[in-house]
């Protein structure tokens, strides 16, 4: 019963550890200098296929938006839509360099150029669009938004819908708009829009129009609604994470718990291989250079598991691929299958080829993990050592074999539990360095790919996964403390 206390205990603290990584990795990749959504639609934006607009909303629906001022539209005298007011986001120095000055209209910049769609707070928008033709007037349209794919409920005519990015759009209201410019209005004030209208549908192609106005203003973003922007993105996060939802990587356009599942394989392919060797080498020689304190042994060893220590990944990569594969042609360099491999392989030779592929990834992350282990087991053994638990087994009169590996190897293990907080990270995260000089699509090949390019949703949905695996690493690892020292027991 007092496991299972504990074991609940520790449960709830993870949940508010992970709570607080979260709002430090969403924070962290809100930062990041690159801006995935603008890189990806600029050419899209330049020839004016969408707008930035467009782009605003995209971010959005993704919780990135950060506003900095606000053109904002008025509803009067529209059944349904009176008094409501819809918005785009704008620049601040948009108003004064474009508009101000004369280097744009007031109508190019409440469309956009070409076409502008202004969102309300409950699934609403007014779509501005200018036609090229200006003697039949622009386009005018009011109506609801709805999530694409859906099915529309029974009273919605849909007969005009627009599809707009993930949304659909159904007008309710349509007609054509155009400016008010009042005689002896100043530069400094926004041109009221002035709206003849009537009911969407082909039924209502007859109808007479109705005129309306929309009262236009622009002010800039207060900081309590910069501050909102990000805690509305935040929550949102959190609230689908809680669902399983990790969102739709921009760079892979999957779920990012897709392609997680999906690449996590190899690494752990990799990863597991390479940590049960690290462990086969180093605890051995850990503890015989610990028996041989400052003899050739323990020298030898001091120094490999120095070298081990100080090389970079990426330095001893590159060594080692100039050496075996460059050098010597033992290994191909890049993927963990051969090009030449015949389609109909059978899957032991395919799945020799990829073990073969995998010598250098592993002998990398081997060699530069095996030198802090020996060291810990060194000066655990050491420590176990002189303990007089072993000199009453020596007086004894025990073999040294027997006194070692028997009396102080098991306390020696004892340290090295803490050690397993970190397995579970190192065997599903992937080794991000060595699979990118390697070029191993693993998880931390594509954590890495993602990174460069702001993959905002895959960034924060692969430290959320490393971090939940931290924390189920350091409760396995404090459960292994009562099996390994019968001393420890654990709720007490």
């Amino acid at each position: 019963m007092d496991t299972i206390k504990y074991i609940v205990k520790r449960i709830l603290l993870a949940l508010i550890i992970l709570l607080g990584v979260s709002v430090i990795i969403y924070g962290l990749a809100r930062m990041m200098p690159t801006d995935f959504v603008d890189n990806q639609y600029s050419s899209a934006v330049s020839n004016g296929t969408m707008t930035q607009a467009d782009v605003d909303r995209i971010k959005e629906l993704y919780g990135l938006n950060m506003p900095d001022a606000f053109l904002t539209i008025k509803v009067n005298g529209i059944e349904g839509y009176e008094g409501q007011t819809f918005r785009i986001n704008a620049k601040q120095d948009t108003y004064e360099s474009e508009v101000k000055y004369g280097a744009k209209t007031y109508l190019a910049w409440y469309t956009d150029g070409s076409k502008a769609t202004y969102y309300g707070s409950d699934d609403t928008a007014i779509i501005l669009n200018i036609r090229p033709d200006e003697q039949t007037g622009y386009n005018f349209a009011i109506g609801k938004i709805y999530s694409s794919g859906v099915d529309l409920p029974d009273d919605v005519d849909d007969e005009n819908a627009v599809i707009m990015l993930d949304e659909q759009f159904v007008p309710e209201y349509e007609g054509v708009f155009r400016l008010d410019e009042t005689e002896g209005m100043g530069i400094d004030q926004i041109r009221q829009i002035l709206v003849d209208y009537r009911k969407s549908g082909s039924e209502h192609k007859n109808d007479a129009f109705k005129q309306t106005s929309l009262n236009m203003d622009y002010r800039l973003a207060k900081g309590t609604e910069k501050a909102g922007a990000v805690l509305k993105g935040y929550f949102s996060w959190l609230g689908n994470m809680f669902k399983g939802d990790l969102g739709i990587s921009f760079k892979y356009k999957r779920p990012v718990a897709d392609v997680i599942v999906q690449n996590m394989g190899i690494s752990f392919a990799i990863a597991f291989i390479a940590t049960i060797l690290q462990f086969i080498i180093a605890i051995p020689l850990g503890i015989k250079a610990a028996v041989n304190q400052y003899g050739v042994v323990d020298y030898t060893v001091t120094v490999f598991a120095m070298i081990g220590i100080s090389l970079p990944t990426f330095f001893l990569a590159a060594i080692v691929i100039r050496v075996f594969s460059v050098g010597l042609g033992w290994f191909e360099v890049g993927g963990i299958a051969s090009a030449s491999m015949p389609t109909d392989a059978s899957w032991i030779l395919r799945l020799g080829d990829n073990l073969w592929h995998m010598i250098l990834p592993m002998f990398v992350l081997v060699v530069l993990s095996i030198g802090s282990l020996m060291r810990y087991t060194r000066t655990n053994t050491l420590e176990a050592l002189s303990a007089d638990y072993v000199r009453t087994a020596r007086a004894k009169g025990l073999s040294e074999k027997t006194v070692v590996y028997k009396h102080a190897f098991r306390n020696t293990m004892i340290p090295l539990v803490t050690l397993m907080a970190g397995i579970l990270p190192s065997l599903f995260g992937g080794a991000m360095i060595t699979e990118t000089v390697f070029s191993i699509p693993g998880i931390g090949k594509l954590a890495y790919d993602a990174l460069i390019v702001a993959d905002v949703p895959f960034i924060m949905g692969y430290n959320m996964f490393m971090a939940i695996l931290t924390v189920i690493g350091t409760l396995f690892s404090d459960l292994m403390y009562a099996v390994v020292d019968p001393r420890v027991k654990i709720g007490r």
